[in-house]
């Protein structure tokens, strides 16, 4: 098979042809399986609502800079980096960057940016960029409204008695607080469902009582990488406590829901963001396990979405496993941190090769699970998880900037 690369700095768009063609063969075998959802691609990153202001001088180009302050804000991670003067002088005519833009409801400007652009810019800085593919978050949130009332908040709860509605309409107006701050950093975030499998698995004492590990347990089925579980209060003299979870590391906050979501965005932009003008190391990324056309197209797919990949080429193919020569920015370290958002890619020391079954691949051998442990290249293995639950389009609405949170 012949070497075939991409380079991802261009066009993020672009899908390698050798990817098409499997891509195409899975549909035809009807194998192809939707990407899990633990990285989410955020497609509404680059474009937001801000309002007119009428007694600006000049209220469309008002409302331009401000809608790319915000944008700047979701990409770098951080508000006080978006409105430094050093982006003033990076991006003295916002217009330039505009994609398209309308006019919304009551008096707004919904602006479209050219993400690709505007990252072009950071790139010759030191300002972080943290990607477009970033960790789904499920939130499980307690909340003690006083005298006697305690609820889980949930995902698109149904009224049904006057009482009910009460209670729906207090949960929603709180989810609704915490997923506008959501909009604005750029994290996706979702609420349990609470059917019947959550209530058999999660009761209001786990989450008020600390015991998290049930809670990281049950929002498994919802192919989330991050948890974030809430206690609050209202009206309390009693701090409202919040826990986050991702990746082995546990931080603990107090505060109101905006609160929360701002940290929780913060950790996260530390995490994965990446300064714009970090040198890039060549390396090489081992996958193994690739037993079927649908799984090649999953993590192809999936490569071709990190930020932190400067280019991708297929070096070799094998009967169970591809080596790819990449350039990462940021190093060994910062793509672990990103590869960790898949869901499907195990890291070759974590990987427990006893419980694998021998399985047959699409060139007719048996795979065989070899020492994939070498020094000189990433090595992960290709785990194929349970199908998730499914949900709506995880790209969060567009909601109007009416000030900080």
């Amino acid at each position: 098979m012949q070497d075939t690369a991409i380079n991802l700095g261009n066009n993020r768009r672009l899908s390698l042809r050798l990817s098409l063609l499997l891509c195409a063969l899975a549909l035809l075998a009807g194998i192809w399986q939707a990407p899990l959802a633990w990285g989410v691609e955020m497609e509404s990153l680059y474009t937001v609502e801000v309002p007119l202001d009428a007694e600006s001088q000049d209220p469309e180009a008002a409302a331009n800079r401000t809608a790319l302050n915000e944008v700047l804000m979701r990409i770098t991670g951080s508000t006080g980096i978006a409105e430094s003067e050093e982006m003033l002088n990076l991006f003295p005519n916002p217009r330039e960057f505009i994609g398209q833009y309308q006019f919304g409801r009551d008096n707004t400007l919904i602006v479209s940016f050219d993400g690709e652009a505007l990252e072009r810019v950071l790139r010759q800085t030191s300002a972080p960029i943290w990607g477009s593919n970033r960790p789904l978050t499920i939130i499980w949130l307690a909340v003690d409204w006083g005298r006697g009332e305690r609820e889980i908040v949930g995902s698109n709860e149904q009224a049904r008695t006057p009482a009910a509605n009460r209670t729906i309409n207090r949960n929603r107006m709180l989810r609704e607080r915490i997923e506008a701050v959501a909009t604005r950093r750029g994290v996706p975030v979702v609420f349990p469902l609470l059917d019947a499998e959550d209530r058999q698995r999660v009761g209001f004492s786990d989450i008020w009582g600390g015991f998290d590990e049930q809670l990281l347990a049950a929002g498994e089925r919802y192919g989330a990488a991050s948890v974030l579980v809430g206690r609050f209060r209202p009206e309390s003299a009693q701090a409202n406590r919040w826990t986050w979870y991702q990746d082995g590391q546990r931080l603990d906050w107090t505060g109101e829901p905006e609160d929360a979501l701002n940290r929780l965005a913060d950790a996260m932009a530390a995490s994965n963001a990446i300064p714009g003008n970090q040198r890039s190391d060549d390396m090489q990324l081992k996958i193994s396990g690739i037993n079927s056309v649908s799984a090649y197209g999953e993590v192809q797919r999936y490569l071709e979405t990190l930020r932190v990949l400067d280019h991708l080429m297929v070096n070799t193919v094998s009967a169970d496993s591809i080596i790819y020569d990449i350039q990462a920015r940021g190093g060994i370290d910062r793509l672990r941190s990103a590869l960790s958002s898949s869901g499907f890619l195990v890291p070759v020391d974590r990987f427990d090769a006893s419980s694998q079954e021998i399985r047959t691949n699409p060139f007719g051998t048996r795979n065989q699970i070899p020492d994939m442990r070498d020094a000189a290249m990433l090595t992960y293995f290709y785990q194929q998880k349970e199908p998730q639950m499914p949900f709506q389009d995880f790209d969060q609405e567009i909601v109007p900037i009416s000030g900080s949170n």
